[in-house]
């Protein structure tokens, strides 16, 4: 009990950071600009390769290790993230390029917890290719400006911008986010249910996703539970595991339809997802394309600076249930410096879904 105190202790007694620090694009601090497309063939690459390896190729020996002290590391410390994150602040369900740009953006606050719940071993979504399982990734301005907070290098157009490859994108924002202390990714669980408690959700309830998958084949084999203040559905459009928080909602009775998303329009799709970013229900947020499925909107296609900007949205709406300062109320410092292409997509307008 004692190793578990310190860890509990350690968690939340983490550095004590500025919120949201001026490198936040979704506050509209300037980024460098690029003036002009990025050639790949001009570009020189700055890797190094030291003459000499660190050791001895020839004769590489590591450390000798019992086979007990692997099996005890991973299980005391897979244990102690599912203690710690069982009762949390905020659980994203799942993690394809909405969810993890919520991720991203609310635990730059390093007093609140995520957990993110995903399905597949591998997070990401649909986010490691662009269209028709091709490389390239499209991102529409002014959502550009994430990619320049993440510090990933596209070709630049005039009103959009293209990644070499998704997986540029994906590894990248992955990398940053996982680093952080105060988030922890259960991959391989699949979220089965919601925690209602009086017409609110407060929480999932889980599996791993390979249970989940056989409750027809076997007998009875039973959940767990993960509470949570703040719930944000990231499950994507309709399918094996598609838009499943949505649906639950309506099979429950707290909202009436999920009509399903309606055919292509990148356009239209685009600002009607991030507008229609919202809390649903008392304790849950939608975002990402689970948002074209219960308010029938377009679907967009392999266009992506839509899931990152509604992700960025639904981290903020989950600060403002939280009592947290959050762009969509302008509860941010002066120091953020808030510009108008960032602020359009929470602004109050007649066309603006309330949250």
């Amino acid at each position: 009990m004692a190793a578990m105190a310190t860890t509990l202790t350690s968690l939340s007694s983490g550095p004590k950071s500025p919120f949201l620090d001026h490198k936040s694009s979704f506050h509209g601090t300037p980024m460098p600009s690029r003036f002009g497309p990025v050639n790949s063939s001009s570009q020189k690459s700055n890797i190094s390769m030291s003459l000499t390896p660190p050791y001895d190729l020839q004769s590489f020996k590591f450390q000798p290790i019992k086979e007990s002290y692997v099996s005890r590391e991973m299980t005391r410390r897979y244990m102690m993230d599912m203690i710690t994150y069982a009762d949390t602040d905020v659980i994203i369900v799942g993690a394809g390029s909405a969810g993890l740009s919520c991720a991203y953006e609310i635990s730059k606050n390093p007093n609140i917890h995520v957990a993110i719940i995903e399905q597949s071993v591998s997070p990401g979504g649909g986010a490691w290719l662009g269209g028709q399982l091709f490389s390239a990734m499209v991102v529409r301005k002014p959502a550009h400006r994430f990619l320049d907070e993440l510090g990933i290098q596209y070709d630049e157009q005039e009103d959009y911008v293209v990644i070499k490859h998704a997986a540029l994108f994906t590894s990248t924002i992955m990398s940053k986010l996982l680093a952080r202390p105060n988030v922890k990714l259960f991959n391989a669980v699949a979220a089965e249910d919601l925690i209602v408690r009086g017409n609110r959700v407060a929480g999932v309830v889980t599996n791993w996703a390979l249970v989940s998958m056989n409750h027809d084949t076997q007998s009875c084999m039973d959940p767990n539970v993960m509470e949570a203040k703040v719930v944000v559905s990231s499950c994507g459009h309709d399918g094996p595991f598609g838009a499943t928080g949505v649906k639950r909602l309506k099979s429950i009775g707290m909202i009436d339809s999920v009509p399903g998303m309606k055919a292509l329009d990148m356009n239209a799709a685009e600002d009607a997802i991030v507008r229609l970013t919202r809390e649903i229900v008392p304790g849950m947020i939608v975002t990402g394309m689970e948002v074209a499925e219960i308010d029938g909107s377009p679907r967009m296609g392999p266009t992506f600076g839509a899931m990152m900007v509604s992700g960025q949205k639904a981290a903020h709406l989950a600060l403002k249930a939280l009592g947290r300062p959050n762009a969509i109320e302008g509860t941010l410092s002066e120091a953020d410096g808030v510009q108008p292409e960032f602020v359009l997509a929470a602004a109050e307008t007649e066309e603006t879904v309330d949250a």
